[in-house]
């Protein structure tokens, strides 16, 4: 495999798999006003009141785009789906509840945060059950129902995926790290572990790699960039299914910055 870098997501590539009904399925809900506004309102929780990093439209756009990116390098590999397949659902279906999986994973903070996972279950439910019909017959929509909200279930840590949509959906979830995201709390004097160490990460990029199916580099200015690689990203690839087809390299390439921690291979 080459290393060519895969950093972005685009739906006019030439992919490894079909993607129009994706195509169309993502444009509407892009100009659906009631998942617009819950993609607004699940941020007032997390950030206007507890002041953790992101989980509004920038964190969901991030993490569709390197869910979808990373399912592209998988199956270019030849890695095994099994959600959609079990079903009998076509192997474009796959990508279809990755990226509904990955719009509405974090819906439920408009509850709490606590158990937010859980809270996003009904709430994708209802929208689901609207805009699923305008694709597919009522068995299919069963189907697809079924495994893009146990995606969004095991996209947290108290939940183990049984499919490889769900661990791409539960890796994704950790990708997005980047120093942005914690730019609202960080402004408004925050300095929790979270957001100081998400300050710390420079870019996250994907590639197709060597030994493995994909590669993941991460640029970290600080050794405090360790947290969100070894702590919260590590958390999210064990018990992902996707261990043996993913290797993460994080370096250290802040200029004069110290020598405690230079990379860490995962």
């Amino acid at each position: 495999m080459s290393d060519s870098d895969y950093g972005a997501y685009d739906r006019e590539a030439d992919h490894a798999f079909p993607d129009e009904r994706l195509h169309a399925i993502l444009d509407r809900i892009a100009d659906d006003d009631e998942v617009q506004a819950l993609l607004a309102a699940q941020n007032v929780n997390p950030v206007t009141r507890l002041g953790f990093n992101d989980h509004g439209p920038k964190h969901v756009e991030i993490v569709t785009d390197r869910a979808l990116s990373l399912y592209d390098l998988l199956k270019r590999a030849d890695v095994p789906f099994s959600g959609a397949a079990d079903h009998g659902l076509a192997a474009a279906d796959e990508a279809v509840i990755i990226g509904l999986a990955a719009t509405l994973h974090d819906v439920g903070h408009i509850v709490h945060r606590t158990d937010h996972a859980h809270w996003s279950v009904p709430l994708a439910a209802d929208i689901l059950d609207r805009i699923l019909p305008s694709f597919y017959g009522t068995a299919e929509c069963v189907c697809i129902k079924a495994e893009t909200l146990h995606a969004i279930v095991c996209h947290h840590a108290d939940s183990v995926p049984l499919t490889e949509e769900a661990g791409v959906m539960r890796v994704a979830d950790g990708l997005d790290m980047e120093r942005g995201r914690s730019r609202a709390p960080y402004e408004s004097g925050g300095r929790g572990i979270n957001t100081v160490s998400s300050r710390a990460i420079e870019h996250v990029r994907l590639f197709a790699g060597e030994q493995v199916p994909v590669r993941v580099e991460i640029e970290m200015t600080s050794a405090a960039g360790v947290y969100q690689v070894d702590t919260l990203l590590k958390r999210k690839l064990e018990g992902s299914g996707l261990e043996d087809y993913i290797r993460i390299v994080a370096v250290n390439v802040g200029s004069g910055s110290d020598p405690i921690v230079e990379r860490i291979e995962l």
